[in-house]
């Protein structure tokens, strides 16, 4: 009979920082844990996949935690029980799909913006930046998000479809933009050509 356990394959994340630790310690662990897409199964204790990255990141906030003043304890471990551990899996990638919904939520913002733009005829170099501003936006936030979706939830392709999406719409505008540009330039080029041959006339 053999004594085999599985190899740890989550990491359980105690924090504290009640007692002396700094209000300000207490806002940057609840960011970080949020940041790194943590599963909270009570109060102050969470649990996370165990990657290279999640442990790294984690290792370092207990390091912060307890040179603020607060206590953390951070407990490698592995499921025995299978549905236990896709049930998690599954809370997690809910999570993480109520996120890309709200990035799908927002995001027709954008295009309705770009739209109506269009079609007030407003094809302008300020609109393209603004626009570009509100993409880089939307790009950062989905990066987020997929950085801490460790199981690859389902939301996850509708988001990068309508991102991309919205990028095309973008580029379309910003081409469009140029073309107008580049027309008003042209006629006021060759106004001023006729202005020019007027005045030269006996």
């Amino acid at each position: 009979m053999t004594n085999e356990t599985a190899a740890p394959t989550w990491l359980i994340v105690s924090v504290s920082t009640a007692g002396g630790a700094a209000a300000s310690l207490r806002v940057q662990v609840w960011r970080k844990l949020r940041s790194l897409g943590a599963l909270y199964l009570q109060q102050s204790v969470c649990l996370l996949p165990a990657t290279a990255d999640v442990a790294r990141d984690v290792r370092r906030l207990a390091g912060r935690v307890r040179q603020g003043g607060g206590t953390a304890r951070v407990l490698p471990m592995a499921f025995t029980d299978p549905a236990a551990e896709q049930a998690v899996i599954t809370e997690l990638n809910a999570a993480r799909d109520a996120e890309y919904a709200e990035v799908l939520q927002r995001l027709p913002e954008l295009r309705r913006e770009l739209a109506h733009e269009q079609a007030r005829g407003r094809l302008t170099y300020a609109e393209v930046e603004e626009s570009e501003a509100d993409l880089h936006r939307f790009r950062a936030w989905l990066a987020k998000i997929e950085a801490r979706d460790y199981f690859r939830a389902p939301g996850g392709d509708a988001a990068r479809t309508a991102v991309a999406g919205a990028a095309a719409e973008l580029a379309a505008f910003e081409d469009a933009a140029l073309r107008a540009e580049t027309s008003e330039l042209a006629s006021a080029a060759g106004s001023g050509r006729s202005g020019l041959r007027a005045a030269a006339r006996p």
